[in-house]
């Protein structure tokens, strides 16, 4: 008999740091583009996943001396190799018990939502009018929760009682009607501290707005988030986060830069992706740079979490040893 506590024992068995489990009808209200129920309607349960980020793919970047690790270990290898044969296990799993699993790894290839500006896109169309336009865009923050397995930040990132803002996500579908997990409950893991905010290195995330939605009755509240800051930044747009940017590149004017601009095809953009290092990194990883390597999000988030004792994970030494650099 499959049973929720057999899925989660075996998917920890095969590598899931984090498991858990939710109901579908949890995700009424959402919009059509992002909901899976349009991807599998006779679904029943959502399973999460989660895989941690190494806190030493982070420590290159730290150190300003080797910001490989956390594109390719910390990104790629964990959304394109390791989850991905997590999935396969535990989705063979389910099928081998005679129920249908839908696996959702970390990547989207043609979205139905624009995912910096937040609204459908128009590069796909419905097959019927009753559907919503492929693919449809399940939002990985918003289904761990509704799996049980933690809370969203300040910053909009993900945060579980076990590493923080230091993992990834993926997802199965499946009409095994297992029991789901409660909504997170735990002692609040995010104590708005806004370093977050403070420490982005492309200001991208508000101190002052906010968005504010409603999960299985809960409520949840982050800080606004200008996507196209976060991605320049992110990718290694500022200047004084990032050793490998030529000396004859633009400087970016990040806050001049509002919501809603051309996203991918903005100038600055397609300029970063010709940098030597950025194009390098998109031939090997098949991901983006990551040079900033998620300064305030996550780096400045676990380190003040770490010192809070506010999760799981410990370690015998903390992460910032010495004064952050800036070129």
């Amino acid at each position: 008999m499959l049973t929720a506590e057999k899925v989660k024992e075996y998917a920890k068995k095969c590598g899931a740091d984090i498991v858990g489990i939710g109901s579908l009808d949890r995700f009424q209200g959402a919009p059509r583009e992002m909901d899976p129920r349009y991807i599998f309607p006779e679904a029943k349960s959502i399973i999460g996943l989660g895989f941690r980020i190494l806190r030493g793919s982070l420590r290159g970047i730290e150190e300003g001396t080797y910001f490989a690790a956390y594109p390719s270990m910390g990104y790629a290898h964990i959304n394109l190799v390791y989850a991905p044969n997590v999935l396969r296990e535990v989705a063979c799993l389910i099928e081998d018990e005679g129920y249908e699993a839908v696996p959702i790894q970390n990547m989207v290839i043609g979205a139905s939502v624009d995912i910096l500006q937040g609204k459908p896109n128009r590069i796909s169309i419905p097959v019927s009018p009753e559907k919503p336009a492929p693919d449809v865009l399940l939002h990985f923050r918003i289904a761990a929760v509704i799996c049980g397995m933690g809370e969203i930040g300040y910053s909009k990132l993900f945060l579980s009682p076990e590493f923080g803002p230091r993992q990834r996500l993926a997802f199965i579908l499946t009409d095994a009607p297992l029991e789901p997990d409660p909504i997170y409950e735990g002692p609040p893991i995010c104590d708005r501290c806004l370093l977050c905010v403070s420490e982005c290195s492309g200001k991208a995330i508000s101190g002052e707005r906010t968005v504010r939605v409603k999960i299985a009755g809960r409520e949840f509240e982050w800080g606004e988030l200008n996507e196209e800051r976060c991605m320049l930044a992110y990718t290694g747009g500022a200047r004084k986060t990032n050793p490998f940017l030529p000396p004859d590149f633009p400087e970016i004017d990040f806050e001049g830069i509002e919501r809603g601009g051309p996203g991918y095809s903005r100038p600055e953009w397609l300029a970063l992706q010709n940098t030597p290092y950025m194009s390098t990194s998109l031939y090997v990883f098949h991901h983006c740079s990551a040079i900033e390597g998620a300064r305030g999000c996550i780096r400045a988030c676990m380190i003040h979490l770490e010192e809070e004792g506010r999760i799981k994970n410990k370690f015998k030494e903390p992460f910032r040893k010495r004064r952050p650099w800036l070129l």
